[in-house]
């Protein structure tokens, strides 16, 4: 299929380098200068596709998706298809749906996951939105999911990034138990060999899985970790986990806690310096290419 794509950045580029291989042909442009980027404008992007255009916008949530967003629509017609890909806010996702509707432009809102492995791995993306859409714009999803990832749709509006929400609150949790875990191996009585240990529960463990995967690549690179700081950013969606557990009465204790950690791992020294903290910063940079701070 022919599209265009906006935002190339770790995640963007990569994705639009699997969809070449894979034989689509892709529009890219992204606000600075990138060996993908093929037009000069958000303008010539639009105007260079056929209809039903199609428009993938890969920037970060927020400010950036809505300014993005604004320009897309000054220059798509009635018919045509506009995905947002990054981790917008449901609640986001859920005005612009209705906004692009009223004007008869067909939106979605994708949730996609897997980190900067999901090129090679394969793409599992959470899919919200026009139905319509979602069946005409298959081809490409099914391409990104190659060869281990999958696309599935999960309703109107807001639905694909509601579930993309939840996909990274749970996420606080792993990697926080992973962290805290492996610090008690660390500092227990016997020399433990931390990579050891972490490749043995590969193999059919109940902790095993991605993140234990990356897990074993953090250690195989530098099992003390004694060259980072434990600061751990976070990137809101563990927030709005939160804050709408809240309006549902439910209670994610954990998800709460994990997220307190990292607010606290900004300023606490203390944290900074902890194995659990390190390790959790340092899967970060594993599966998303997030920036670790060096001592």
């Amino acid at each position: 299929m022919k599209f265009g794509f906006i935002g190339l950045g770790k995640m963007g580029s990569r994705m639009v380098g699997k969809l070449l291989q894979e034989g689509h042909e892709v529009v890219a442009w992204n606000r600075s200068d990138n060996e993908l980027k093929n037009t000069e404008t958000v303008e010539e992007l639009v105007k260079s596709l056929g209809k039903p255009r199609i428009v993938w916008s890969m920037v970060p949530a927020g400010e950036a998706t809505e300014d993005i967003l604004d320009e897309v629509l000054k220059f798509i017609e009635k018919g045509d298809i506009v995905i947002d890909g990054g981790n917008s806010h449901f609640k986001d996702t859920q005005r612009r749906f209705d906004n692009f509707k009223k004007k008869g432009i067909r939106f979605l809102g994708i949730g996609v996951s897997g980190g900067i492995i999901a090129a090679k791995e394969g793409y599992p993306m959470m899919v919200g939105g026009d139905k319509s859409a979602y069946e005409l714009i298959k081809p490409i999803l099914s391409s990104l999911a190659k060869p281990h990832g999958g696309h599935e749709y999960f309703g109107i509006g807001g639905a694909g990034h509601f579930v993309k929400m939840l996909h990274n609150g749970i996420e606080y949790g792993i990697m926080q138990s992973l962290g805290e875990g492996f610090e008690v191996l660390e500092k227990a009585p016997y020399k433990l060999d931390l990579l050891k240990v972490a490749k043995l529960w590969q193999k059919g463990t109940l902790v095993s899985g991605f993140m234990l995967d990356r897990t074993v690549e953090v250690f195989a690179k530098d099992p003390t970790l004694s060259d980072i700081q434990g600061i751990i950013a976070e990137s809101g969606e563990a927030r709005w986990t939160i804050d709408q557990a809240k309006e549902e009465g439910v209670r994610v204790e954990i998800i709460e806690r994990s997220l307190d950690y990292r607010k606290r791992s900004q300023r606490d020294k203390k944290i900074q310096n902890s194995f659990t903290a390190k390790l959790v910063a340092a899967l970060r940079n594993a599966f998303g290419g997030h920036k670790v701070k060096k001592i």
